[in-house]
């Protein structure tokens, strides 16, 4: 029987070895080759943007938005460049282009700070706080708020100089007036006006600088659906209306970012 030639020491074995390298190995390095340029193909380059868009878009619908205050309706509580985060699954989120709610894990509650869709402009997202919740009965004396009877203690509200007004938005109201008010000599003005009482599922909005927003008394009641989500802080802030160059750089307000919303 012929005997297999060995090598002369143990250097040159394990420069054989070295040189033919298992079959295994092989295998498993070109599998792991494949794998990369499968990764890096365009088909998987285009899969995770997929991927990544639609979870961004199921979070941005369902569980939180960011919302930018553009108006000083909501002066002191909100200011002009404030950048909000608004909680959506809180009080529920809509889909997208119907009425219907998935429901959240709380309801709304009287002072929240709510990002909403007005009746009176579809494109629109407004921000208030909900001073009148289903089954209230409201009413405004002289700029002093009204609830089921009694005087609201309201310290977020800012008073402006502003003359009172009326406005032909406000006939809405004669629909819902109390049974002790007769719709035909009823003549409502921003900062007098009621009772109403809300029916089931109807919510009232006011701005906090009270004098200077366009709220429920102009353009109505709330319906459940139309609320969109409950503001939770403020993560950034700069004064948007400064005339320095750069203000979102040289105008930031530290104090701001990341402050709760009360």
């Amino acid at each position: 029987m012929a005997k297999k030639d060995k090598p002369e020491n143990p250097e040159e074995a394990a420069a054989t070895e070295a040189a033919s390298p298992p079959t295994g190995s092989k295998t498993r390095k070109r599998a792991a080759q494949e794998e990369t340029r499968d990764a890096n193909s365009p088909a998987e380059w285009a899969k995770s943007i997929v991927i990544a868009l639609a979870l961004f878009l199921f979070l941005r619908t369902f569980i939180i938005q960011t919302f930018v205050i553009t108006s000083g309706s909501m002066e002191d509580t909100l200011l002009v460049g404030d950048m909000l985060v608004v909680n959506r699954v809180g009080i529920g989120s809509r889909i997208p282009g119907t009425d219907i709610r998935i429901p959240g894990y709380s309801e709304p509650r009287l002072n929240d700070v709510l990002v909403f869709d007005p009746p009176h402009e579809e494109t629109l997202k407004l921000i208030k706080r909900l001073i009148g919740m289903p089954g209230d009965t409201l009413e405004m004396r002289n700029r002093a708020l009204y609830r089921n009877g009694q005087l609201v203690d309201e310290p977020y509200v800012v008073h402006s100089g502003n003359p009172d007004e009326g406005h032909p938005w406000m006939e809405w109201q004669k629909s819902y007036l109390a049974s002790t008010v007769d719709p035909r000599t009823y003549s409502p003005t921003r900062d007098t006006w009621g009772p109403i009482v809300l029916p089931e599922d109807r919510y009232f909005m006011l701005g906090d600088n009270r004098e200077a927003s366009l709220d429920s008394r102009y353009w109505g009641i709330l319906e459940g659906w139309r609320l969109e989500g409950r503001a939770v802080f403020t993560y950034f802030s700069y004064n948007k209306g400064s005339y320095r160059p750069f203000p979102w750089i040289r105008e930031i307000r530290w104090g701001r970012i990341f402050q709760g919303i009360d």
